[in-house]
């Protein structure tokens, strides 16, 4: 059997999320989590109205109910939204949730009355190589260096650029890499297991800083762990997250390499606060388009599509390694407003204090699971995964030491790429506003790529080394 890497990581995230039964959508496809038995709805009279209409509809039709459960008030949840309880939980397997459907169904005359989107279900947000990975990382050779590779320039604190990386957080000894030496923020929790074996997708954030501070070496740089649970979160927590990563202040770039699709094409309810505040600010956030291979709008990416938010946020898509087409796993489409090297990357994944061991989650493909006929990340290099041992014949995972360099592929990583690269525009040109320097850097590039037959900007970091990419052609 092949590895479902979707569906292994379904399985993962639930073990993270003990406490919250999930189901797949739409229809037990690889699109979206969310949480079983509950909608979304805004607080007040909004969640009022989804209570009432889901009330009658539900004892019209099936005769009961589940009884309504509020989450929190305005005034501790920031983001205005209330979970409202629609059936059981407990009920069904984790394919889709039956009731919860019933729910938004009973809902859309409601909406049509209102002229507005009243009620969600309860996606699950992750980082863009969480739920459907490009790979998993990769011991860097001895003799490698990090690429992009640092580019010149000093740090000077009168005109660095704030960059605040929302993610996994920073590992404990991210400072024995140089490039991190300045960075602030959070440490990740627990690194490793009761093993000591590096635990999946810790080091996202630490690799993620490294390549912002590579490409742009004069940023005040600030690594949140507000992803820190398996890379995992509810929506209905993820706004107040976001807002919680700002308490401190809004920064020049937010670098996001998070989200979900949820098939709609008008955001995420549990983001709409977050975002309005952010589009009243001077921020630019930076997003990931997200690594399911597919041209379904990935949030909050894809804002950057929407008119009132298209000064406000950049979507970005990931290029193979030879930067010429679209990476086999990027996420596209006319949403996705630039691309940037996302494979093969090289950055720190922990610090160089001492080795660490890591053992594989899942096996790669014996194709591309994407069509795509050169090299990829699905099939190369070779390795066998736990996760995929479970749903195949059981054998031996593969353990590899991290001892600070890694290789890692992802939207996840072409997004900090960007956001270094907006603030080197910045300190460059002496520009304060960071989506005027968006602008002036999406004008003034003249780098294009194809992905899926269509020619889009590309933005390719002057230091960063083109690898081979192995068997010919571009691919579906």
């Amino acid at each position: 059997m092949a590895p479902q890497r979707f569906h292994e990581q379904f399985d993962h995230i639930q073990r993270s999320m003990p406490d919250v039964p999930l189901a797949m959508g739409p229809d037990d496809s690889a699109e979206f989590m969310y949480e079983k038995g509950v909608v979304l709805a805004r607080d007040g009279e909004e969640a009022r109205v989804v209570e009432d209409v889901v009330r009658a509809h539900f004892t019209e039709t099936a005769g009961l109910v589940g009884e309504s459960v509020r989450r929190a008030g305005p005034e501790t949840n920031r983001s205005g939204i209330t979970r409202i309880q629609v059936g059981d939980p407990g009920q069904g397997d984790r394919g889709a949730d039956r009731e919860v459907a019933s729910a938004l169904r009973a809902l859309r005359t409601a909406e049509g009355r209102a002229g507005r989107r009243l009620v969600s279900r309860n996606h699950v947000v992750h980082i863009a190589v969480n739920a459907c990975p490009g790979d998993e990382p990769v011991p860097a050779q001895p003799t490698e260096q990090p690429n992009p590779a640092p580019a010149e320039g000093l740090y000077d604190p009168d005109t660095a650029v704030g960059v605040l990386v929302i993610d996994t957080g920073l590992m404990r000894d991210h400072r024995s890499y140089p490039l991190l030496a300045r960075a602030q923020g959070d440490h990740q929790i627990q690194e490793c297991d009761d093993d000591g074996v590096l635990r999946q997708y810790v080091g996202h954030g630490t690799f993620i800083g490294g390549l912002v501070a590579a490409v742009a070496p004069n940023t005040e740089l600030t690594v949140r762990n507000s992803l820190n649970d398996a890379g995992a979160i509810l929506e209905s927590e993820f706004g107040d997250k976001l807002f919680e990563a700002v308490d401190d202040g809004w920064p020049d770039i937010i670098s996001l390499s998070a989200g979900t699709s949820n098939g709609r094409t008008d955001g995420l309810l549990g983001v709409q606060a977050f975002m309005e505040e952010l589009r009243s600010r001077r921020t630019l956030l930076v997003a990931a388009a997200g690594n399911n291979g597919s041209a379904t709008p990935f949030w909050p990416a894809a804002y950057a599509d929407l008119p009132e938010y298209a000064s406000s946020v950049l979507s970005v898509g990931a290029l193979r390694s030879d930067g010429e087409f679209g990476a086999c796993f990027s996420n596209h489409g006319g949403w996705v407003k630039v691309y940037a090297p996302g494979e093969r990357l090289t950055s720190a994944l922990t610090g160089f204090t001492e080795p660490v061991p890591y053992i594989y989650q899942h096996s790669t493909y014996e194709s591309c699971r994407y069509g795509f006929g050169y090299a990829c990340t699905c099939q190369s290099p070779r390795h066998t995964g736990v996760l995929s041992d479970a749903q195949s014949e059981p054998g031996d995972p593969d353990r590899v030491m991290f001892e600070g360099l890694a290789n890692w592929s992802g939207t996840s990583f072409a997004t900090p790429v960007v956001a270094g690269l907006v603030a080197s525009h910045m300190v460059a040109h002496k520009e304060t506003d960071p989506r005027a320097a968006r602008q002036q850097l999406l004008a003034a590039n003249t780098e294009f790529a194809e992905v899926r037959g269509a020619v889009v900007p590309a933005l390719l970091p002057p230091t960063w080394r083109p690898g081979p990419v192995g068997t010919a052609g571009p691919g579906a």
